[in-house]
């Protein structure tokens, strides 16, 4: 199948917005698993859309090969070969710089540096491209790591963590305007309070930045405001209380709701119901969820029985942006996430537009 074979379907509420902005400030973004048909389509339709400079990551023959066999041209997609690229020597003399300041001895730099996730990251770190996206051909763990290693981390988060964005204007009660924004779905299996309130707020400014207007933060629990007493439910409750702490901290404009039942978040008429006072004047366009399998459940089931559009899982908790997809994911869902990605990288050169120092 061609990429002119491929139906693109149209802008939702939130691609329209990435790539409108993306129109005006093209980023580069690195694809880690470049030997991908779906990638290959995927970078493709950037460049047609002239918001994305793709970079793809593998074997070039084996590449341009697929790219012939698809019908696809390669103009202004970058291929490399991470063993064979001209920055190999830097980068493993910045990361022997790097383990020398850690107290630890790199045996084989070169093999290190090779893997295409390591050198994705160090790419990112350095300024050979804005943003990476990975997972598509490779496990979670793997690209956790590489990102881990080789970038900064953002000292206003806790700690890595991934959000997934979601639009679904066919279904009822999807946020304020057809679209959520979902954490953690992918990294820490029991977050702590502390993580739970550092989610909710970075995941809040992270939604304001691509909605363009301050979101309503649920913080999601089997009860609502002590329906259930229960140990996990007073967790929830006392997160969102240090979550409030931190949005009045750094001045936020960030409503905060917790600890509530989904439907109270989501629902108005739930929520008229089951809050006396009747908080509740909008719906939630962001979820924080209590653990990692109440988060992967919840979203797996709006994506594939549902029906909701998936982008990401965008990994927070780091200076440079990058995003892991998932084994299945979709030509569009590729594009989308970069997208993402593009604007996220966007934020960075505004809070550093003479990049950070390292």
């Amino acid at each position: 199948m061609t990429t002119s074979d491929i139906q693109f379907p149209e802008a939702n509420e939130l691609t329209k917005h990435l790539f409108a902005t993306l129109k005006r400030h093209p980023k580069r973004i690195v694809f880690t698993e470049g030997e991908d048909e779906r990638v290959i389509h995927a970078a493709a339709q950037l460049v047609k859309m002239e918001i994305i400079a793709p970079i793809l990551l593998g074997d070039k023959n084996r590449i341009r090969a697929m790219a012939v066999r698809l019908g696809v041209s390669l103009k202004w997609i970058n291929v490399m070969e991470p063993a064979r690229s001209s920055d190999l020597d830097l980068f493993c003399k910045r990361l022997e710089k790097t383990e020398r300041y850690r107290g630890r001895e790199v045996v084989d730099a070169r093999e290190m540096m090779a893997r295409p996730h390591n050198f994705a990251a160090m790419m990112v770190q350095y300024g050979h491209a804005d943003g990476m996206v990975s997972g598509n051909q490779a496990n979670p763990a793997s690209i956790y790591r590489s990102l881990m290693n080789f970038v900064k981390k953002d000292p206003n988060a806790p700690k890595l963590f991934s959000v997934v964005a979601m639009v679904a204007p066919h279904l009822k009660h999807f946020g304020s305007e057809g679209m959520l924004f979902l954490t953690d779905c992918g990294v820490n299996p029991e977050p702590t309070v502390e993580d739970l309130a550092g989610f909710a707020v970075e995941t809040g400014k992270l939604a304001e930045h691509f909605m363009g207007h301050p979101p309503r933060v649920a913080m999601l629990s089997h009860s609502t405001h002590g329906s259930m007493p229960s140990n996990s439910a007073k967790r929830v409750a006392a997160a969102a209380a240090l979550a409030r702490q931190k949005a009045r901290e750094q001045r936020l404009d960030i409503s905060i709701a917790g600890e509530v039942q989904a439907d109270v978040a989501l629902d108005l008429a739930a929520a008229e119901v089951k809050l006396k006072d009747k908080r509740a004047e909008k719906s939630a366009d962001v979820l924080v969820f209590p653990n990692l399998d109440s988060a992967h459940i919840s979203f797996k089931l709006l994506e594939h029985v549902a029906g909701a559009q998936v982008y990401g899982h965008l990994l927070c908790g780091l200076t440079r942006p990058a995003a892991q997809v998932p084994k299945t994911v979709s030509v569009e869902s590729l594009i989308g996430t970069a997208a993402l990605v593009g604007v996220e990288a966007i934020k960075f050169r505004e809070i550093y537009p003479d990049g950070e120092v390292v």
